[in-house]
């Protein structure tokens, strides 16, 4: 893979010494470790995917993990998928929704909350909020896939459309919190849902005992730094990868570098993993967790994904599928081993991937 930085690429100076130790925010400060709760910059810990599996108890699903004979034979590994497109709203985001919204104070909740979403976030924050009777608006794409914007509406959110070619979400999204009074609860850069989407990798070693591997798709790693806490608490010695899509490899380059770095507009059909550039939460924690970052390209993104619709008769969207594409295409290979996979998502929009698939 081409380290180059074309020019749709930037890096910012977010240089990571060590992880454990300090943060380097975009203004170049850096932090030591005991001001990171002043600014709120805490690196998340086992403790808090603790606290937040307690708030989801009776709320979240607890997704099933799946095996298949075939796929152990053709990778000569014993290998688990935990399987999130069986949550609510249909992906992981649900468990990291609601867990930072049902810490919100009743002064906060009574405010209501808005964030920025291409479609899973916003379903979960939607729903999240009508359970716990809390107002929400959802800055979305246009481009959105029309599944999920019609789930979000169905769930009660107001959505707010803007064009991910000229716009900025995060900005409408503060100026919007700030007309309002709302509390934005971003898509992954929050302790509370760091710390929520960790409890899917909790689940999976609670029920199958410790893994050799776990691998994690990636987009703002908040799923792969929640997961990798989890897997290091529960399954110490445990290696995890994090697999992005090859146009939107921000946290992988990051990764390599050390460096934050961003994409402008990644044309991916993982629209889920569309992310500009690692959060200024999440890539400490990676680089602290996480072994190893790979990507794979769009046509086996698809291959996976349809293989797990055919032979695993599970309805995968993209994203979600791209932990399995970097096992079944070879890019990490683990014979012998116990591997964990997280499926992430299943919101997919079936009449344009048949259309894909036809194609």
């Amino acid at each position: 893979m081409s380290r180059r930085n074309p020019a749709n690429r930037q890096h910012y100076p977010f240089n990571l010494a060590n992880p454990e130790r300090e943060v380097k925010l975009l203004s170049g400060k850096k932090l030591d470790r005991s001001e990171h709760s002043l600014l709120g910059i805490h690196l998340v810990t086992y403790r808090d995917i603790e606290a937040a599996a307690a708030r989801l108890q009776g709320q979240a699903n607890l997704t099933p993990v799946i095996t298949s004979r075939t796929v152990n034979d053709r990778t000569r590994s014993q290998v688990f998928f935990k399987c999130e497109n069986f949550q609510r709203t249909g992906s992981f985001k649900f468990r990291g929704a609601y867990s930072a919204l049902s810490n919100l104070s009743p002064a906060q909740r009574q405010c209501g909350v808005v964030t920025y979403s291409s479609g899973n976030h916003a379903q979960a924050i939607a729903l999240s909020g009508k359970l716990l009777g809390i107002p929400t608006a959802i800055v979305m794409p246009q481009d959105a896939p029309l599944v999920k914007q019609e789930a979000t509406r169905g769930y009660g959110a107001e959505i707010i459309f803007y064009d991910r070619a000229s716009g900025q979400r995060e900005d409408l999204c503060r100026q919007l919190a700030q007309e309002r009074g709302a509390v934005i609860i971003p898509p992954f850069d929050h302790v509370d849902v760091i710390a929520g989407q960790g409890t899917a990798a909790q689940e999976l070693i609670q029920a199958v005992g410790a893994i050799d591997l776990l691998l994690v798709c990636c987009g703002g790693g908040g799923l792969l730094s929640g997961c990798a806490i989890a897997a290091d608490a529960l399954s110490p010695g445990c290696r995890v990868i994090g697999v992005e899509p090859e146009a939107g490899d921000d946290m992988t380059r990051s990764f390599q570098t050390r460096t934050l770095q961003s994409v402008s507009h990644p044309k991916t059909i993982a629209d889920g993993a569309r992310t500009l550039r690692p959060g200024e939460l999440t890539l400490p924690l990676v680089l602290r967790y996480v072994q190893d970052m790979v990507t794979v390209s769009d046509q086996a993104l698809l291959r996976s994904m349809f293989f797990l619709w055919e032979r695993m008769k599970l309805i995968v969207e993209p994203t979600g599928a791209l932990a399995t594409a970097a096992l079944l295409e070879g890019i990490v290979s683990a014979p012998d081993r116990r591997i964990g996979v997280i499926i992430s998502g299943g919101n997919a929009d079936i009449q344009q991937l048949a259309h894909l698939r036809a194609s």
